[in-house]
């Protein structure tokens, strides 16, 4: 087995490695906010090699994305509830959840800092949203398959995400379970 390989195989080392990298970023920019620390911080905080860092991600957009990505599928995932208002339900009520938590208003602001970050930080932004993309039109696709008439990802977008994002980024009132629901009611 290669290195590469072994970098994959989730849990073990490399997973541990991650997580704590992943943590590291978190906090930091929870800490400094995004340009405000390097690399070789993230390595000295996660307690790892600044070159595992390099060789696993390339750079720190590449990192910041990957950190803002593992954390969306593993906290806001796309729902398969059987039903796309049930979908649309879920999938707000947990990026409301995310986005209000913790770190949630600094993994915001890490993304609005990624788009104009450059050629390097607009690409690491693009493959993110892409990801997302492709997700939600997945979930989408799955309500068209089952006979319903989902909107498109863009009015999804435009009328659930991006108020709630504007919410949290500007401090204007609370994301209340009764407020994203309204949101998906109006898209539907």
């Amino acid at each position: 087995m290669d290195e590469r390989q072994r970098a994959r195989r989730p849990g073990g080392r490399s997973a541990r490695v991650g997580a704590e990298v992943h943590q590291a970023v978190t906090d930091l920019i929870s800490e400094r906010g995004y340009g405000n620390f390097t690399l070789g911080e993230v390595a000295a905080r996660a307690g790892v090699a600044d070159s595992s860092i390099y060789r696993r991600w390339g750079s720190l957009d590449t990192l910041l994305t990957d950190v803002v990505l593992t954390r969306l599928n593993a906290r806001s995932p796309m729902p398969d509830t059987g039903s796309l208002a049930g979908d649309l339900r879920t999938y707000a009520a947990n990026v409301a959840r995310e986005i209000t938590g913790p770190d949630g208003l600094a993994l915001l602001r890490l993304a609005v800092a990624l788009s104009s970050n450059g050629q390097q930080g607009r690409q690491a932004l693009d493959d993110l949203l892409a990801e997302r993309g492709r997700q939600l039109q997945a979930m989408l696709d799955r309500a068209r398959e089952r006979g319903e008439h989902p909107p498109d990802a863009l009015g999804v977008l435009d009328h659930v995400m991006a108020p709630m994002y504007i919410r949290v980024l500007f401090g204007i009132g609370p994301l209340t379970p009764e407020y994203v629901d309204g949101l998906v009611e109006q898209l539907l």
